[in-house]
């Protein structure tokens, strides 16, 4: 997908200390090639610290503090996965705030892994079927989600991947569901 198909898009990409690198990184290389604006999201001031393998990897600068942004100021959400940023995000309320807002406004979102996690905080993934990091079944089960162990599973809007094994598959669903979620916002207006 070399168009532009998410031109002028503004994408919040969710993470803190701990994320997984190549979940980060990937998705935002392909969202700049598909002409959006990917924006690094987190509690940390000025940078945040990857995980890469078995061993902390890159800094990478922030663009926004997660405390000063709204969902209404994103189109799609991007949530690595990575122990240790999900669960920095999950004790941080302007995470719930924010997926929250997402949830409820039906926009694009795409998490990962470990980042599945997250969507369980808000309490609206009831009914929702998802995939993600096995150690998230329990908790996404318990908030009421359907559970699948399919690599990637969409629904509706909401596209969740059980891991990073299979990146460009990963990322070529990211970018159908993105453009089928502005579209449909598009159509709705």
């Amino acid at each position: 997908m070399t168009e532009q198909l998410l031109a002028g898009k503004n994408i919040a990409i969710l993470v803190a200390n701990g994320f997984e690198e190549l979940e980060m990184t990937e998705p935002q290389r392909a969202l700049l090639k598909a002409g959006a604006k990917p924006k690094v999201i987190s509690p940390e001031q000025g940078l945040v610290n990857g995980w890469h393998g078995a061993a902390w990897g890159h800094y990478f600068p922030t663009d926004r503090h997660v405390g000063e942004v709204l969902a209404a100021d994103f189109d799609l959400l991007v949530l690595p996965g990575g122990d240790r940023s999900v669960a920095k995000l999950a004790s941080n309320p302007h995470t719930r705030r924010i997926v929250g807002s997402f949830v409820d406004s039906g926009k694009g979102i795409a998490a990962f892994g470990k980042g599945v996690e997250l969507l369980a905080l808000v309490e609206r993934i009831k009914g929702r079927t998802v995939t993600g990091a096995d150690s998230a079944k329990a908790t996404l089960e318990a908030a009421g989600a359907k559970w699948s162990d399919d690599e990637i599973v969409q629904d509706r809007f909401l596209l969740t991947a059980k891991s990073n094994e299979d990146m460009s598959g990963l990322i070529d669903a990211m970018l159908r569901n993105f453009v089928a979620a502005v579209e449909q916002r598009k159509a709705a207006a």
